[in-house]
């Protein structure tokens, strides 16, 4: 499974850790990715998604359906 929220297209970042001595080392910055259960009211039913924190907190605020609308997405792309 990808590392990647299925609404926003959150992805890992990739960058270089830099020590004193100017050292680098390859790292990456992973997406704080949640896997939760989302109440519908408009279809009265639950579903299982895995999304960032930050999707999550649109979500909690404009509601599942709406903001899948304003992604361009469908209920079935995130499924």
């Amino acid at each position: 499974m990808a590392r990647r929220c299925k609404i926003t297209n959150k992805k890992p970042l990739v960058g270089n850790n830099v020590s004193k001595a100017h050292n680098k080392t390859k790292m990456r910055q992973l997406p704080n990715l949640q896997s939760k259960r989302i109440y519908i009211p408009e279809q009265d039913r639950w579903v299982r998604v895995r999304l960032s924190v930050r999707a999550l907190r649109t979500v909690t605020k404009k509601g599942l359906l709406p903001f899948l609308k304003d992604q361009g997405l469908t209920l079935r792309d995130v499924v």
